[in-house]
C-alpha cells in the first residue's frame, strides 16, 4: 500500500483543545476538517476556517491524518466506531491518532481494530493545559508506527513544540500515564506545602517565590496549573492503579496522591461537572 503524504487532516472534538488544534493546523498550511457534537463549538471553529463534516465518516472519508480527542475512552470508541464513526469512512492507509488520555491496554484494542480496517493508528496524548494549545506549545507523547509518526510530523509541529515517539502502539499512552502521575504528586506536595506554610502565618506569594528558587521548583508551581480546574486527576490516578495492577506493580504513592487531589477538589468544589462535552 503506497504511504500518502499527509496533507488534509481532521480534527474530532472542537472544544478547548480541539479547537486551537485545528485552527494551528490551517495556519501551518494544511486542509482541515472538523466535527463535534456540540453545535456551538462547530461555528466556534467554523468561523476559524475549519470546514466543519457532517458525520466522523464524512471527515475521515476525506482526510489523511483523523486526530481524534475526547475526555474518555468509551468517547473515543464512539466517535471512531460507533453510528456513522470514523473508521467507517477512512480510507485504506488512513492514519487515525488518539489524542485522549486512556488506558495503554485500551489503546492498544481500538489499535487492532482499526489495524483490522487497514487503517494506521497512532496514540499521541496531548501534554500542557489550554493556555498552551492557545499558543501552538502543546507537547505530545507518541506510540506507532515510526513512519506514520515521522509521516504527521509536519502536522504536529504546527500545534506542538516538543513531539516524542516513545515506542509501539500503547506506547504514548503509557508517557502520558507516567506524566500525569509525577505532575499530580507535585500538584499535592505543593497544596500541602503551602497548607503547612499557612497554617505558620507564612505569606503564600512570598513562599512561593522562595520555592520557585529552591529544589523543590516544579513545573505545576510556576505555572499555577494546580490552582485550576482539575476534572480529569481522580480519571489519570484510575488509570495508573489499574494499569499497575495489570502488571502486579506496588505504586502507593499514586493511591494518595489520587486522595490528595479528590480532597483538594471537594475542598473548592472542583466537580465532574466542569467536563467539557469535548476536548480534554
Amino acid at each position: 500500500m503506497p504511504e500518502r503524504a499527509v496533507r488534509t487532516v481532521g480534527v474530532i472534538g472542537l472544544g478547548k483543545m480541539g479547537r486551537p488544534v485545528a485552527r494551528h493546523l490551517g495556519r501551518g498550511g494544511f486542509s482541515v476538517a472538523g466535527y463535534d457534537i456540540d453545535p456551538a463549538a462547530c461555528e466556534a471553529a467554523r468561523r476559524q476556517g475549519v470546514e466543519i463534516a457532517a458525520t466522523p465518516a464524512a471527515l475521515a472519508a476525506k482526510c489523511d491524518l483523523v486526530i481524534a480527542l475526547a475526555a474518555f475512552e468509551d468517547q473515543i470508541l464512539d466517535c471512531l466506531f460507533g453510528a456513522d464513526g470514523a473508521a467507517s469512512g477512512a480510507r485504506p492507509g488512513t492514519i487515525v491518532g488518539v489524542a485522549a488520555t486512556i488506558s495503554p491496554q485500551g489503546m492498544k484494542s481500538i489499535a487492532k481494530r482499526l489495524e483490522a480496517m487497514s487503517i494506521v493508528p497512532l496514540d499521541i496524548p496531548l501534554c500542557r493545559p489550554e493556555f498552551a494549545a492557545e499558543a501552538g506549545k502543546l507537547l505530545i507523547t507518541g506510540g506507532g508506527d515510526r513512519d506514520a509518526f515521522e509521516r504527521c510530523r509536519p502536522a504536529f509541529e504546527t500545534f506542538a513544540c516538543d513531539i516524542f515517539h516513545l515506542g509501539p502502539v500503547g506506547s504514548g499512552e503509557v508517557g502520558k500515564m507516567v506524566n500525569n502521575l509525577i505532575l499530580w504528586a507535585c500538584i499535592s506536595a505543593n497544596h500541602e506545602g503551602m497548607k503547612l506554610a499557612g497554617a505558620h502565618g507564612v505569606d503564600a506569594g512570598a513562599m512561593r517565590a522562595m520555592l520557585l528558587k529552591s529544589s523543590a521548583s516544579n513545573w505545576a508551581l510556576e505555572t499555577g496549573v494546580g490552582d485550576m480546574v482539575m476534572p480529569w486527576a481522580e480519571k489519570d490516578m484510575m488509570i495508573v492503579l489499574q494499569e499497575a495492577d495489570q502488571a502486579r506493580l506496588s505504586l502507593p504513592l499514586c493511591g494518595t496522591v489520587k486522595e490528595v487531589i479528590k480532597g483538594i477538589k471537594i475542598g473548592r468544589g472542583d466537580f465532574s461537572g466542569a467536563l467539557a462535552k469535548s476536548g480534554e
